[in-house]
């Protein structure tokens, strides 16, 4: 397998750190498409949005829906990137979206889950804490409803993430893919086992495809890591990264009509307000897939 993505290679990835630093994006202006009806994309949009994501792995559309609660939207504009397998997760509705907006006290399960509320959630990919075989590959976000203040995001392209860590020490890309470095306790519901323990690395390349996929959480509660200095010290210095100015983590907020397709990247999301009468909704979508047109095969072809 070739991959710019595994560590005995440094020519082809000094080739492809090259291609992926020229004109890649400067502003979150940079990553916006603005489309008519993200249900039906023209050929034009769909090459613009694609463009975006081969150099970055993610583009914002601004589409003319609105606050139209139509949940065909996101469902379609996946499938026009070939994300079809969705993760149907435990608190996901009926077609396998997910509801993002605040729980009321009475809905079960929800109301404990820091996605369902209007705190601040830190720096991770989703699905972080999926199985082996239930990676999350794909993520969209579609904006019905913003809050009226506050719910933006940070975004970073994970491919980004791995060359910084790669250029400061080859050693913590090599500690970050050990397959033990982090583990996921089990979720239990009572007695029975909800979630079995979780152990993986953060960074893993795909042996068919060559591709780089990414789980990770900041958030200090749900993941153990290994504890070796080297571990210690390439988290540390992501974690110092992530916080910091760089101008590879973009900033913005989704308004009505908007959405986020990705491969799965680092993202956060700020603590917000609603009002009674204006209450944030984002359906989220979870896929197994990557966007097709932009594996790392079709830059080694």
């Amino acid at each position: 397998m070739y991959s710019p993505f595994l560590l005995d290679d440094e020519v082809l990835y000094h080739q492809w750190r090259q291609q992926k630093l020229q004109d890649y994006p400067v502003y979150l202006e940079d990553l916006i498409v603005e489309v008519r009806d993200p249900r039906h994309l023209t050929d034009a949009e769909h090459q613009a949005m694609l463009a975006r994501c081969r150099k970055a792995n993610m583009v914002i559309y601004v589409g003319k829906t609105g606050d139209d609660p139509d949940r065909s939207i996101p469902h379609r504009m996946a499938q026009q990137f070939g994300l079809q397998h969705l993760d149907h997760n435990w608190l996901a509705d009926d077609d396998g979206l997910t509801s993002l907006t605040v729980a009321a006290a009475e809905s079960g399960a929800r109301e404990h889950y820091i996605p369902y509320s209007n705190r601040l959630i830190q720096w991770h990919t989703d699905g972080y804490y999926n199985l082996s075989e239930q990676q999350i590959h794909g993520l969209l976000l579609h904006c019905v409803q913003s809050a009226p203040e506050g719910g933006e995001n940070r975004l970073l392209d994970h491919e980004i993430a791995y060359l910084r860590l790669r250029d400061q020490n080859p050693n913590y890309i090599r500690a970050l893919m050990q397959p033990d470095v982090m583990t996921i306790p089990a979720r239990t519901d009572g007695d029975t086992v909800a979630r079995a323990e979780n152990v993986g690395p953060v960074f893993s390349v795909d042996a068919v495809t060559g591709d780089l996929h990414m789980r990770y959480t900041i958030r200090g509660r749900n993941v153990a890591w290994k504890d070796d200095p080297l571990t210690r010290e390439a988290l540390a210095a992501l974690g110092d990264w992530l916080e910091g100015d760089s101008t590879y983590i973009f900033r913005g907020k989704l308004e009505p009509g908007m959405g986020l397709v990705s491969n799965n990247v680092l993202h956060d999301r700020s603590g917000f307000t609603d009002t009674q009468d204006h209450r944030r909704l984002l359906y989220r979508a979870r896929y197994m897939d990557r966007l097709v047109g932009t594996s790392i095969r079709e830059w080694l072809a």
